[in-house]
């Protein structure tokens, strides 16, 4: 009778995870191949729990996978010349999630930073996915999908280097005198017609303005001011996503590892093969949960 009833809470456990859909739909597969420490910041949407981790370090060389749920929507970023304080205060020179913490909990990331924002299982099935500069940029990032369709299935970023090239009047600088980031015109100036607000905050009336088009000559595939949709925004049906931080050649001068990038001197080792970098994997803690539960039951099972 034990085993009976052992057997049935195991077919009930199995369903139970099939029908909460725990499983993951999507892995996101983070690289880091530019020559210094980054440190991942990510957000959920309001209402969607939050993925196992919310912020990272990966030094140079490193990758980790990470497991999303069925419909998690979400922006990923890179955080870049960061450090702990003698207080134990962390906070970073770009893209601060403002915590004081590595792990973000729930902060977003101060601008400027290039973000990639997702929504899984959206309208129709698929997933919708962009990398925007619509708050600035500090690091390149390349968003490649694995094993999906559609015909707008493709790879999307920015993976030139913006530091250098950002016009003086946006430009963020570290107290060491290097470009560290690019703000948007909307940063910078807070003037409605950058930022796509009050008498511009429609598409008919916010326009890109010479600001928007530096980011959208330099990466046309990111999101360069906010009605930037046309040609900014991807699908794919059923896909797992690589986004690596640095991810093309670009220059030949090199910083050692650990400085972040400035003054146009990031090197950029590689574009899409992450086969090289040490990498770690994290899985939601309801799966890790539930499937140490079950391996229990079926080990007790088997005594009884």
């Amino acid at each position: 009778m034990a085993q009976f009833y052992l057997h049935v809470l195991l077919l009930t456990l199995s369903s139970f995870l099939l029908s909460i859909k725990i499983y993951s739909a999507s892995t996101f597969t983070i690289v880091n191949k530019c020559e210094f420490t980054v440190w991942p910041g990510i957000l959920s949407n309001a209402g969607i729990a939050p993925l196992p981790t919310t912020g990272f370090a990966l030094q140079k060389g490193e990758m980790r996978t990470i497991d999303a749920p069925s419909s998690w929507g979400g922006r990923l970023w890179g955080r870049t010349l960061c450090r702990e304080d003698s207080t134990g205060k962390f906070s970073c020179v770009t893209g601060d999630c403002g915590s004081g913490k590595m792990e973000c909990a729930g902060g977003g990331a101060a601008p400027p930073a290039t973000l990639a924002e997702f929504t899984l299982d959206g309208s129709g099935g698929m997933d919708f996915y962009d990398v925007s500069l619509v708050d600035g940029y500090n690091v390149p990032m390349l968003v490649v999908p694995q094993g999906g369709s559609g015909a707008n299935c493709t790879t999307t970023g920015c993976v030139v280097d913006l530091n250098g090239a950002c016009p003086s009047e946006l430009r963020v600088t570290s107290s060491d005198g290097d470009h560290v980031a690019c703000k948007s015109a909307c940063e910078a100036f807070g003037q409605e017609q950058y930022c796509c607000s009050g008498a511009y905050g429609t598409p008919d009336t916010c326009k890109p303005s010479s600001y928007s088009q530096v980011f959208k000559s330099a990466c046309p595939r990111a999101y360069s001011y906010a009605y930037d949709d046309k040609t900014s925004t991807f699908t794919c049906a059923g896909a797992d996503y690589i986004l690596t931080f640095c991810p093309a050649p670009n220059t030949s001068q090199k910083k050692s590892d650990g400085q972040a990038p400035g003054n146009g001197t990031m090197v950029y080792e590689g574009a899409l093969d992450a086969s090289g970098a040490r990498s770690t994997h994290t899985q939601p803690p309801a799966l890790a949960g539930a499937i140490a539960i079950l391996a229990a039951m079926w080990q007790l099972r088997r005594l009884l």
